[in-house]
């Protein structure tokens, strides 16, 4: 029999609510399957839907499992972010004060007060390194460009699998789309650089063919690769502003910082949605 489940419905990466990414949260996901997890991520249809657990770690303040339409992921960032506000909403404790540790499929992932938002420590790289040729050649095909129009490209994949390319502009990055036919297989990230003097360093896109959804509004756990990326190459200063979610009529804000040589990732987050649900 279905139970009534606490639940959250999120919106990370905007200052103002319904501008950034929601996230379904099942704040008791105990006792639920894989199968009923997937199932209800699917009718949600958003990009991410999560799952509280009890942690097998005493490391750890709880665990999540984090699902899309099309299958489970080791790690998300929205999602992280997006979960531990509405379980410290809820009257979650950590038990170190000012520091949530989240249990996930990557391992275990800190988070960190930012002001008023929350920001995750990103994860280390499980693939890193220049893109094989063959490869750029097929996303060059994918979103219609030029191959002169790349100007760099990097495996960025913290656990979901970013393929990432450096385009010359956000203007550029705004410009194109991705056939969802020729990526089908991949998980793909844009960055280009807005104007000098401009209130923030780049513009995202991330789109995601290899788990049902065409583009993700804002994403953390690719924002956290780029940076790893982009400040390791002095392309970006340790600290700046990135957006995200223009193309779609979002407003997604994602701040990096770097503190003692750890990049964490950080966006304001706003419940929109409370209530239960019956799974």
């Amino acid at each position: 029999m279905p139970q009534e489940r606490p639940f959250a419905q999120v919106d990370v990466f905007a200052s103002t609510p319904y501008g950034g990414n929601p996230v379904a949260v099942v704040l008791d996901g105990d006792g639920l399957g894989e199968a009923d997890m997937q199932r209800f991520a699917r009718w949600t249809n958003l990009s991410e839907t999560t799952f509280v657990l009890p942690p097998t770690t005493p490391d750890a303040d709880y665990r999540l499992r984090i699902f899309t339409p099309g299958g489970e992921l080791p790690f998300a960032g929205h999602p992280t972010l997006g979960s531990a506000h509405a379980w410290l909403e809820r009257g979650g404790r950590p038990a170190t004060e000012g520091v949530v540790v989240q249990e996930c499929g990557a391992g275990l992932v800190p988070l960190r007060r930012d002001g008023e938002a929350l920001a995750f420590r990103a994860p280390p790289l499980v693939r890193t390194g220049p893109l094989e040729d063959a490869l750029v050649a097929r996303l060059v095909r994918a979103l219609g460009i030029a191959a002169d129009d790349v100007v760099d490209h990097q495996w960025v994949d913290n656990g979901p699998g970013w393929a990432a390319l450096r385009l010359r502009s956000a203007a550029d990055v705004l410009a194109v789309d991705l056939d969802d036919a020729q990526a089908a297989d991949l998980m793909v990230g844009l960055v280009g650089a807005h104007p000098e003097g401009s209130e923030h360093a780049i513009e995202v896109r991330g789109f995601c063919p290899r788990i049902g959804v065409h583009e993700d509004p804002v994403t953390g756990s690719l924002n956290a690769g780029l940076a790893q990326w982009l400040t390791g190459a002095g392309v970006l200063p340790p600290d700046y502003t990135a957006t995200q979610g223009t193309a779609l009529g979002r407003s997604g804000v994602v701040r990096v910082t770097t503190v003692d040589g750890d990049i964490w990732v950080g966006g304001t987050s706003t419940t929109c949605i409370r209530g239960t649900v019956a799974l």
